[in-house]
């Protein structure tokens, strides 16, 4: 009986010697989501200069300089410049002045000056001009002294 057994035992190995093992295979699957998203950073402030009447202080006027800022995004979002809130004006300037924040873009996203919330639809990466105009109205004129305002520009 332990010979017929060791016989049947080592005809069985020797049939399965012969085959191979069959291969097995699986998918894994990856999955991602990105949401709409950008970063703003600022790479320098602006300058505003008089004009020659007195009634403009602004980043156009000659000698001024646009602030600078990049905005880098996935697209499927808006940049926007919000309403001046913040200024700093001498004692003596005593007259309303009219803040008029502006936006211009190059790069991924080509947008002409505005002040506008405007999309970009566009990935990638854009240079912001923000300008800032400060205007006077009737006989009223900006008056000596150092002048500050901040622009907040908005990507969201």
């Amino acid at each position: 009986m332990k010979f017929l057994r060791a016989a049947m035992a080592s005809s069985l190995l020797a049939a399965c010697a012969g085959q191979t093992a069959s291969a097995a295979t699986g998918n894994v699957l990856f999955n991602g989501t990105i949401t709409a998203t950008c970063t703003i950073t600022i790479n320098s402030n602006g300058t505003m200069t008089v004009s020659s009447d007195l009634q403009s202080l602004s980043s156009h006027n000659a000698g001024g300089s646009a602030g600078s800022a990049q905005v880098d995004t996935t697209g499927g979002v808006t940049l926007s410049v919000d309403p001046v809130t913040s200024t700093t004006v001498p004692a003596s300037d005593v007259t309303a002045t009219t803040w008029t924040p502006t936006f211009a873009t190059t790069g991924a996203q080509t947008i002409s000056e505005t002040g506008t919330a405007t999309a970009l639809t566009a990935p990638g990466t854009s240079t912001v001009a923000v300008n800032l105009a400060g205007t006077k109205s009737g006989s009223n004129r900006f008056s000596a002294g150092n002048y500050q305002a901040t622009v907040t520009l908005r990507c969201e």
